[in-house]
């Protein structure tokens, strides 16, 4: 392997959300970018980022607050959709390197939120399924999609199984992302492994 493709993004996001209907005039758009950098020769999380984004067309909800532990005052600290982009690109060259995400859900808002905003998708060709992956079917655990083409995956750890996923107000996008690292069935030390964490707020 290069020093690209050896190396694994795992990424789960945050997005605003509300408890009842979609107040008219906003959208869901991503706040918190968690992501996990796994070494798949050594099987060893490496390294932990955590990334604000500042909503552009919507607000913080008492209930996504509940929810995710982010807050109005908190998301305001990051930075724009677009620069969260590019720097994923630039800093954790998410363009050349795989990446994988507890379900599909974290691809798709990326995707959505790139095609409104005109932001350049910042991650390459394969996406990995660590939902899909972790269940005994067929199709090898080793199996990826490309992002172009028919779909892959479902949501985030938080919603398919909240009672196994602790939620932490400062860095709920970043544990699940770190939860997603342990349940992938080929890198099973991840559990025991030495994380060194960076903690990025872009002001």
């Amino acid at each position: 392997m290069n020093s690209d493709t050896r190396l694994l993004n795992v990424v789960d996001v945050e997005a605003t959300c509300w408890e009842g209907k979609v107040p008219v005039g906003m959208v869901s758009e991503i706040i918190e970018i968690g992501l996990t950098v796994v070494d798949l020769d050594a099987g060893e999380r490496i390294a932990e980022h955590r990334i604000l984004v500042r909503p552009a067309r919507s607000t913080v909800s008492e209930f996504c607050t509940e929810l995710t532990g982010l807050t109005q005052d908190e998301v305001d600290t990051g930075m724009a959709f677009s620069d969260a982009c590019r720097l994923l690109a630039s800093e954790h060259r998410s363009g050349t390197k795989p990446w994988a995400s507890w379900g599909d859900y974290d691809r798709k808002q990326f995707e959505r939120q790139c095609a409104v905003t005109n932001a350049e998708y910042p991650f390459g060709q394969w996406h990995t399924n660590a939902k899909w992956n972790s269940r005994p079917r067929e199709m090898p655990a080793s199996a990826a999609i490309p992002r172009t083409g028919t779909s892959s995956m479902v949501r985030s750890p938080s919603m398919v199984a909240p009672k196994m996923i602790s939620c932490s107000r400062r860095s709920s996008g970043l544990i699940r992302a770190r939860s997603a690292v342990t349940r992938l069935p080929l890198i099973p030390s991840c559990r025991r492994a030495r994380v060194d964490t960076l903690l990025i707020h872009a002001r």
